[in-house]
């Protein structure tokens, strides 16, 4: 659903989410924005790159550490990310109006369950949950 939005303004779902995810103001050290993703380093690589390419983002280095990388969002790729936000508010404003707040707090807290099960590797920990050959 989002791609099929994002599509319409010649970006993907990914490329705006990473741009949702990076410091308007001060950047974002390239180095947590994999684990704040959720998102494996040569993904993210790739990512950045395109981002690069298009002009969304530039890379300086981090003036407390000089080995690290901030990643920083150019005029353009500030435009992309407003329009992300924006997809990503009328989607919560439909939402809301057409699920109940107790609807959606349930969904959240079964959400959160499942996301602790997996955090916590106990998917496939149990004897009973585990695939028998």
């Amino acid at each position: 659903m989002y791609n099929e939005e994002a599509k319409n303004f010649g970006t993907t779902m990914t490329l705006g989410f990473t741009l949702l995810s990076i410091d308007p103001k001060t950047g974002t050290p390239s180095t947590a924005l994999g684990p704040m993703m959720g998102i494996e380093a040569t993904s993210l690589s790739r990512i950045l790159k395109t981002l690069e390419d298009r002009d969304f983002i530039v890379r300086k280095p981090n003036p407390l550490d000089g080995r690290g990388v901030l990643i920083h969002l150019t005029p353009s790729g500030l435009e992309k990310r407003n329009i992300s936000k924006q997809v990503v508010l009328q989607f919560n404003k439909v939402v809301e109006n057409a699920v109940s707040k107790s609807q959606l707090k349930a969904f959240f807290e079964v959400a959160d369950r499942i996301n602790s099960l997996i955090a916590n590797k106990e998917v496939f920990q149990e004897e009973e949950n585990s695939i028998k050959a």
